[in-house]
């Protein structure tokens, strides 16, 4: 079992990552029960393939649970589902020191995440991700969210759980797409600042999609100990390092938007698209050799990833997902800070990017890859 503290004084939490875990929940979330039975939140979809898993734990440690299950799918990071998340867990008499349990990927995570953080002004929560975006990225930082009209992540707060429990064989449930989009946020890492690791993914990664256990347990490891220690430094944004994490995001949300976050681009898809877009904006810019952007979008086209506009199914003009982007929540003073690239492992978060000029850019990538 690898054990990663995430240190953030009072708040600190580990996330503890074995292949097998979940069926060992029960002991593991044992010290987090309270007199009432656990309530649990899950999706549709997480609920057939994994509930089961953790419903029998949770039994063999003695402890009673109830289920809310909700609808899969990005629209469920909504006002609606938050209403009816807070409406039962008020329903099930939860109290400020009970510990709710969020099973599922990103959507599941981002929004109990936040209901238990408005929740009487707060209440404890604990995740149990079981995707593998979700287990290297989403579950660990205390990011929760729900969508709006306007755009994603526009509505949330900063809640850390306490406890994160990932248990790698949850992937084997998944398809390779579903794989590979998670997988886009572990390449992420080798691009910020740790260029042996995007070689480590380069000869890697098809063993991990493929699911190899030993390839996925030290991938997922890498990558939570690298977001640790991000958010141990700026645990919300305040110094710029954790917006490191935000490589790809801000054109992939845009794109997002032009999909109407639907399933026909997942989001871990959209993070590949964007982070290309990144390190090819950056040679336009002068700053980053051609080779490394040639070499980003080769590996993620490799993974079955999309790394272009065209990849994404995107035929939107660049002053249309410019649109989109100005209602990131990055904005400040009319400024959009990018991250950008002078090269792998040298992400650099810049505050002087011309939005006629990336219009221009996403204009010209539909030309070069169309």
């Amino acid at each position: 079992m690898s054990v990663i503290p995430v240190e953030l004084g009072a708040r600190a939490y580990d996330v503890r990552i074995e292949g097998g875990l979940l069926d060992d929940a029960g002991a593991a979330l044992a010290p987090f029960a309270s007199k009432r039975p656990l309530a649990v939140i899950t999706d549709d979809r997480v609920a057939a393939l994994q509930w089961p898993r953790l419903e029998a734990a949770l039994g063999r440690a003695g402890l009673a649970s109830t289920l809310l299950v909700v609808p899969s799918g990005e629209g469920t990071k909504s006002w609606s589902q938050l209403e009816a998340v807070t409406d039962w867990l008020i329903e099930q008499g939860t109290e400020r020191n009970d510990h709710v349990i969020a099973l599922g990927g990103g959507v599941i995570g981002d929004l109990v995440g936040f209901a238990c953080a408005i929740l009487k002004r707060g209440c404890a929560f604990v995740q149990i991700p079981t995707t593998l975006l979700a287990q290297v990225d989403s579950s660990v930082g205390g990011k929760t969210a729900i969508n709006s009209r306007a755009g994603k992540n526009l509505v949330g707060a900063f809640h850390q759980p306490s406890f994160v429990l990932i248990d790698p064989t949850v992937l084997d449930t998944l398809d390779r797409r579903t794989v590979a989009a998670g997988y886009a946020e572990v390449v992420k890492y080798g691009l910020i600042d740790n260029a042996p690791f995007f070689a480590w993914c380069e000869a890697n990664g098809e063993a991990l999609l493929s699911g190899d256990a030993a390839a996925r347990e030290y991938a997922i490891g890498t990558s939570v100990a690298a977001k640790a220690a991000i958010v141990r430094d700026d645990e919300r944004e305040t110094s710029g390092r954790r917006a490191l994490l935000n490589l790809g995001h801000t054109f992939g949300h845009a794109l997002e938007a032009e999909h109407g976050f639907r399933d026909s681009l997942l989001h871990g898809e959209a993070v590949a698209a964007g982070m290309a877009l990144a390190f090819h904006y950056s040679v336009r810019r002068g700053h980053c050799p051609a080779e490394d952007a040639a070499r980003v979008t080769a590996h993620l086209r490799a993974s079955g990833l999309p790394a272009s506009l065209v990849d994404a199914k995107v035929s939107a003009s660049g002053e249309q997902l410019v649109g989109h982007m100005l209602h990131d929540k990055k904005m400040a003073a009319g400024t959009l800070p990018f991250l950008l690239a002078n090269g792998i492992g040298q992400t650099y978060l810049a505050k002087d990017v011309d939005l006629a000029d990336v219009a221009a850019f996403l204009d010209s990538d539909i030309a070069r890859n169309g």
